[in-house]
C-alpha cells in the first residue's frame, strides 16, 4: 500500500529546497532523478531527501505542501526537521 506524504528535497549545488507531495514516494523520486519531463529539479543533479512527512490522505498531503510553500521560509523548513512536533501540529491542523 502506498502512503501519501510530503517530501522536502535539498540541492547543495543550488542551495535550494524543493517541496512536493505524492502517493508513491519511490516512483516520484525516480521521476526526479531520471525523467526528462521534470522541470525545477532538472536544474541540479544532487537532490537529497531533507525530510518527509507521512500523511493520512492525499488531501492532507496537498494541504501541508501548500502551507509549507506559502511560508516561503528556509528557517521554517529547517525547523520542521529540527522540531519533529511541528509535523504532528501540521497533520492535526490539516486533518
Amino acid at each position: 500500500m502506498n502512503k501519501d506524504c510530503v517530501y522536502i528535497l535539498f540541492s547543495e549545488k543550488l542551495d535550494r529546497f524543493y517541496i512536493g507531495s505524492t502517493s508513491d514516494f519511490d516512483v516520484r523520486m525516480d521521476f526526479h532523478r531520471n525523467s526528462e519531463a521534470r522541470k525545477f529539479t532538472a536544474k541540479a543533479d544532487d537532490w537529497v531527501i531533507f525530510d518527509k512527512i507521512n500523511c493520512e490522505s492525499n488531501k492532507q498531503a496537498l494541504s501541508i505542501e501548500k502551507h509549507i510553500k506559502s511560508m516561503k521560509s528556509r528557517i521554517y523548513i529547517k525547523n520542521i526537521k529540527l522540531y519533529p512536533e511541528m509535523k504532528d501540529k501540521l497533520k492535526a491542523k490539516f486533518k
